[in-house]
């Protein structure tokens, strides 16, 4: 870089002197000019000395820096080397080590190998002290299997004794299952029953299984029970219902209405049939009755409404008003069907009983238009089933024998229902009545 700078400073210097030479000799110009040239050729000439020098210069430090690095490059060259002696040393130092190493693994591998060896035959000993076991083992499983099997034979020879014991015990319970149905059916009339609008014919009322019992106090339980029935049957087909009345004293006045409407509602028609006596409400419900047929010696019983109340004047002048609205919904289609209105129906209870229970056997309640018709056979179509067999209640005539305290043995008679008597032959007091 020095020599080209050299070079370009000569080449201009150069060109500058033959410029002016030329110059001096084509043109001659003032001398103002030709000493100002001068000046710069002058201050050209030092700045090119002083950047020879310069370069110069760094040239002397670039040789400097060069003799520095090429006696560092020689120091290290030393240094290496020192250390590859080191190292080569160290080298043969493993190697030899190694070697020394080699022939102790050969003998611990040597060790391994003999502690090895004989491990193999330790364990080929236990292997075969576990084969003449599992061989026993299995000898003493094969043993138990043979005796499990014999079991199992047992057992099933057990088994097949039990089924041959259960087949014949079956076989014996399907001779009695066969008996018993045919008992059973023997219990049964073998009769079709035969549904018809005819039902009364010559005195005599066939009634079917389409019955309904009304016994005892009429209550809610009461009309509900009867109110499903007809309902039942109603959806079934539209042959006669028949409410069957053997004893009742009435009852709720809300029930026994409830009884009348699904009665009216019924596509059915529903008979009612009283046996003993109907009183009260189940009187009502015999007489309102689109047909009601009952037996020349039925008792049937009329009389006013009877309630007990409690509270202060106010309260109990609404009782009676409710009680009054009662008897009017109640008394008045009775009234108006025997042909008369409350007041004398009322009149007519007390002139025929003080208390103003009017009762009447049923061939003169059908006279009063209490009830339709007399019947003097009833026939039961729908009891088709031994009573005796099908019902839980076992009959008994009278109580247990008992003594009384003078030593004499009796029987206390049952409790008559209302309008009945005993007649009785009983000459020494042995039936006696608890009044």
């Amino acid at each position: 870089m020095i020599k080209i700078l050299l070079g370009v400073m000569i080449g201009f210097c150069s060109q500058s002197y033959a410029q002016n030479v030329s110059t001096k000799t084509v043109v001659t110009e003032k001398d103002e000019k030709i000493e100002k040239i001068n000046k710069e050729k002058e201050a050209l000439k030092n700045e090119y000395e002083l950047l020879i020098q310069k370069e110069k210069t760094k040239v002397w430090e670039i040789e400097a820096q060069y003799n520095a690095i090429s006696l560092e490059n020689k120091l290290y060259a030393e240094k290496m080397n020192k250390q590859l002696q080191n190292l080569k040393a160290e080298l043969e130092k493993i190697s030899t080590e190694n070697k020394i190493n080699d022939e102790k693994n050969k003998q611990i591998l040597s060790a391994i190998s003999f502690e090895l060896t004989k491990l193999k035959t330790q364990n080929d000993i236990e292997m075969e002290k576990q084969r003449v076991k599992k061989m026993k083992i299995e000898d003493e499983k094969a043993m138990i299997d043979y005796e499990i099997k014999k079991m199992d034979f047992e057992k099933e020879k057990i088994k097949y004794q039990i089924f041959l014991k259960t087949a014949e015990a079956d076989k014996l319970k399907a001779e009695l299952d066969l008996k018993d149905k045919k008992d059973e059916i023997k219990r049964r009339a073998d009769k079709e029953i035969v549904y018809s609008n005819e039902i009364f014919k010559n005195g005599t009322l066939k009634i079917s299984d389409r019955r309904i019992p009304l016994n005892g106090v009429i209550t809610m339980d009461t009309a509900d029970y009867i109110v499903k029935r007809i309902n039942y049957f109603n959806n079934i087909s539209t042959a006669p219902i028949f409410i069957v009345i053997d004893r009742s004293p009435g009852g709720s006045v809300m029930a026994g209405y409830k009884i009348l409407k699904a009665m009216e509602a019924s596509d059915s028609p529903v008979y009612v049939v009283v046996k003993s006596y109907a009183a009260s409400m189940a009187a009502t419900i015999t007489t309102l009755a689109k047909k009601s047929f009952v037996y020349p010696n039925a008792l049937i019983l009329h009389h006013q409404m009877s309630t007990m109340h409690w509270g202060n004047m106010t309260q109990l002048k609404e009782q009676l008003e409710m009680a009054k609205k009662w008897e009017k919904r109640l008394m008045g289609p009775i009234a108006k069907k025997i042909g008369m209105d409350i007041e004398t129906f009322r009149k007519k209870m007390y002139e025929n009983n003080s208390d103003g229970d009017w009762e009447e056997f049923g061939d003169e309640a059908v006279k009063l238009k209490w009830a339709d018709t007399t019947v003097e056979n009833i026939v039961e179509e729908g009891i088709v089933k031994d009573p005796d067999y099908y019902s839980d209640k076992k009959f008994s005539a009278a109580s247990e024998e008992r003594v009384d305290e003078k030593g004499k043995k009796y029987v206390e008679l049952p409790r008559l229902d209302p309008f009945d008597f005993y007649f009785i032959y009983n000459p020494d007091n042995y039936y006696r009545y608890n009044y």
